[in-house]
């Protein structure tokens, strides 16, 4: 049973038998302590034969949970445990005690095994059955339901972590001096040259800054609020670089309603600013679209002379978010001299 159940639901297991197989007999042990033989219920009854009624009830009760766990999965989360699935079991519990059952009184008569012979005894072995099945499928699908509830606490609280670990590098890409000192210094540009300019920017510095800031406690954001941002955050990145950047966005209708983690494409955004040369000799286009239930981003690879290839930290998080709140995987490649990765949109 230890291949198919982890420790805690082997001593579970084990503590369900044996309460449940003394409590099977506890008409027969309550007779044998009978100190009245006229009234015995249990004619001819000897303890060893309610011993070995009892350990022959124990070992048909861990059979049984062994039985419905290979059968019927109930120790894999993964499994969708319906009604039907439940009947099922029970049905096939409620057959295989009545066997076993069956399968000891043979073996009583053919063995000589000790085990009690009074009539009544025999007439309990129908509701024993029942009460057998009830127990062993109702233990079993509780602990399937405790395991799902651990399974999906677990995932929760990894999705916690993960999104505080999000947001702290969102935080650090977008809040650093570096991004400041740059925005600061285009917004101090554009104040001499043209107020209405730098209306404007600071107007799109906002639109970013309150989106990181208030945002990002979201599991998962349309990608038509994701694009508002994205959006603003091009618009600080385009009077930055001005002509040497630029970007060929292609979003359908259809998936504008669909999820996707907050500020998944303005950070691949950031990666394709950050990790490649932009200038007049090599300008840099990043192209967005969706299709079907992808989203792609994609750019020339166009390293800087630095050599810096970056730490995948941001795809690597991005990686793990997905697989946590949809159990998807995303797709990182280089294909004729460009990097692209896709998305799956929810």
């Amino acid at each position: 049973m230890k291949l198919f159940m982890p420790n805690k639901s082997i001593l579970i297991v084990n503590a369900i038998s044996v309460m449940v197989a003394f409590l099977i007999h506890l008409p027969e042990m309550i007779a044998l302590s009978d100190m009245m033989p006229d009234e015995v219920i249990f004619p001819g009854m000897h303890w060893t034969d309610v011993f070995n009624e009892v350990f022959f009830t124990y070992l048909s009760l861990l059979l049984l949970f062994f039985l419905n766990e290979r059968l019927f999965r109930f120790g894999d989360t993964q499994v969708n445990m319906g009604w039907k699935k439940l009947l099922l079991s029970f049905l096939v519990t409620w057959i295989a005690s009545n066997l076993l059952g069956k399968g000891f009184v043979a073996l009583h008569q053919h063995f000589d095994i000790p085990a009690i012979d009074a009539l009544l005894h025999h007439y309990l072995h129908p509701l024993r059955d029942f009460l057998i099945s009830v127990v062993v499928t109702g233990s079993c699908y509780l602990m399937y339901q405790n395991r799902k509830s651990n399974m999906v606490l677990l995932e929760n609280q990894q999705l916690r972590t993960e999104n505080i670990a999000n947001q702290y590098e969102t935080l650090k890409n977008q809040l650093n001096p570096h991004m400041l000192f740059n925005s600061l210094n285009t917004l101090s540009t554009l104040i001499r040259e043209s107020s209405d300019k730098a209306q404007d920017y600071l107007q799109e510095l906002s639109r970013v800054l309150r989106y990181t800031l208030q945002d990002n406690d979201s599991h998962s954001v349309t990608l038509a609020e994701e694009m508002d941002f994205v959006h603003a955050y091009l618009y600080l990145l385009k009077m930055r670089y001005e002509e040497n950047l630029n970007f060929d966005i292609r979003i359908s209708s259809d998936a504008l309603q669909k999820k996707l983690p907050p500020m998944a494409v303005q950070m691949l955004v950031e990666n394709a600013v950050k990790h490649n040369e932009i200038s007049r000799r090599h300008p840099l286009t990043v192209a967005i679209s969706t299709s079907g239930d992808w989203i792609t981003v994609e750019n020339r690879i166009q390293s800087k002379l630095t050599g810096n290839t970056g730490t995948r930290i941001g795809l690597d998080n991005l990686a793990k978010r997905y697989r946590l709140l949809f159990k998807q995987e995303i797709v990182v490649k280089e294909e004729n001299s460009c990097f692209i990765v896709r998305l799956p949109l929810i």
